[in-house]
């Protein structure tokens, strides 16, 4: 649920219509709702209060320090995967005892700050990155918690660009050399094995994945005992999908449910790393219409482009598009929704049936709190847009409009 709705047939946010936000702030433009935010805290919190669970927002999906500061007044740690997040988790406050480092290819640079900040966890991603943890330590005289993020090799049903815990996937160790990573970190003495760790990938809307997964892990983590190497926390990563569309996900209920079971017999400790989930449709991006184009099919070209939006370019990704006003007595067409980008793949939605729209008039992208302003750009030389977040009946501006002068 969100509280973007029509009320007398005009698009409002929270009490707030989304026509007055733009004649203050201009288009395009990022607007989120702290009420929806608030909502999606609480019920995952809800699911996992009988559990000791430590929950890490991941930043990569929505970076603005306003919401993360909300995130975190919400008893919400962080999920970082780089030096620019490890620092604005510092900035905005996150106890290091409830973020966890994550990623691929950390650098010294990072590394270093890791451990220097005495965080929860570093997720290790192979042999190789431990050796670099492990040497980073010594020079440091430090002693870090570590996990290993293993690859379960699991299929899911997403986009692959997303899908993380494949058997080709850059990401995690395969389960038939995680013992010898745990047996070397062991006799290293440099890091402390607390964890285990795996994230299979992201938009996923069926529980059997995660079911899947945690079976594997669980018979591994057996392993590990034998060899009397004790586990003080399971994270189970994220990727939790939303609707979009017409996906039906898992319900949170549902995913705890099914998962504790597992998750308890591994570690007396869980980790999550929910993005999507929890700040998808949290957030719309608004857009106004440059002009309508008709040719061999309907275009409405609006003033947010891939620059602003890249999911539906790079994933195929759907967004629900919705008017800010409707007119009943309008005719409904067949349109492509387009941005001014100078690239063919600057489609933000194809075939969508709406009311016959004019140009000044306005549009809202639904469910892009999640990897929208995240993953922008200044491609065609184009300021990022500005962020608002609406509180009840106030609004205000979280992330000032890009000037091009900066950009220059």
């Amino acid at each position: 649920m969100d509280y973007f709705q029509y009320k007398k047939n005009e698009l409002f946010v929270e009490n707030v219509s989304l026509t007055e936000i733009a004649k203050k702030f201009k288009t395009p433009l990022y607007i989120y709702s702290k009420a929806t935010l608030v909502r999606h805290i609480n019920a995952i919190k809800s699911v996992f209060k009988n559990t000791k669970t430590t929950i890490c927002f991941a930043y990569k999906s929505n970076s603005n320090k306003h919401l993360l500061t909300i995130l975190k007044e919400k008893g919400l740690g962080a999920d970082c995967v780089s030096l620019g997040e490890l620092l604005l988790a510092r900035k905005v406050g996150v106890n290091p005892r409830k973020i966890v480092f994550n990623g691929n290819g950390k650098t010294d640079e990072e590394i270093k700050l890791a451990i220097k900040m005495n965080i929860k966890l570093i997720n290790v991603d192979s042999i190789e990155e431990l050796l670099n943890v492990s040497r980073i330590a010594k020079s440091l005289g430090r002693n870090p918690e570590i996990a290993f993020r293993l690859n379960p090799e699991i299929k899911v049903s997403t986009h692959p660009h997303i899908a993380t815990g494949l058997k080709n996937s850059k990401f995690g160790i395969p389960l038939k050399h995680a013992l010898d990573a745990y047996n070397l970190a062991k006799k290293l003495k440099t890091v402390r094995i607390s964890g285990i760790h795996f994230h299979i990938g992201s938009q996923i809307t069926e529980i059997s994945p995660f079911v899947e997964a945690l079976k594997k892990i669980l018979l591994f983590s057996r392993k590990l005992k034998k060899q009397k190497i004790l586990l003080k926390y399971v994270n189970i990563g994220g990727g939790l999908g939303v609707r979009y569309k017409e996906e039906v996900p898992v319900t949170l209920k549902e995913y705890a449910k099914k998962t504790i079971p597992y998750l308890k017999k591994i570690a007396p400790e869980t980790i999550l790393e929910p993005g999507r989930v929890l700040i998808a449709n949290t957030g719309i991006l608004l857009a106004k219409v440059i002009l309508v184009k008709r040719t061999s099919k309907n275009f409405i070209v609006v003033d947010a482009g891939m620059n602003d939006l890249l999911r539906p370019s790079m994933y195929d990704a759907y967004h629900e598009i919705l008017p800010v006003r409707i007119f009943p007595e309008r005719k409904r067409e067949n349109f492509d929704i387009v941005g001014p980008i100078c690239e063919s793949g600057d489609v933000l939605a194809k075939k969508r049936k709406l009311q016959t729209i004019y140009s000044g008039e306005l549009l809202a992208i639904k469910g892009a709190g999640a990897y929208g302003y995240a993953m922008s750009s200044n491609y065609n030389l184009r300021p990022k847009p500005a962020e608002v977040l609406v509180d009840g009946e106030k609004f205000y501006e979280i992330r000032p409009r890009q000037r091009i002068e900066e950009i220059l």
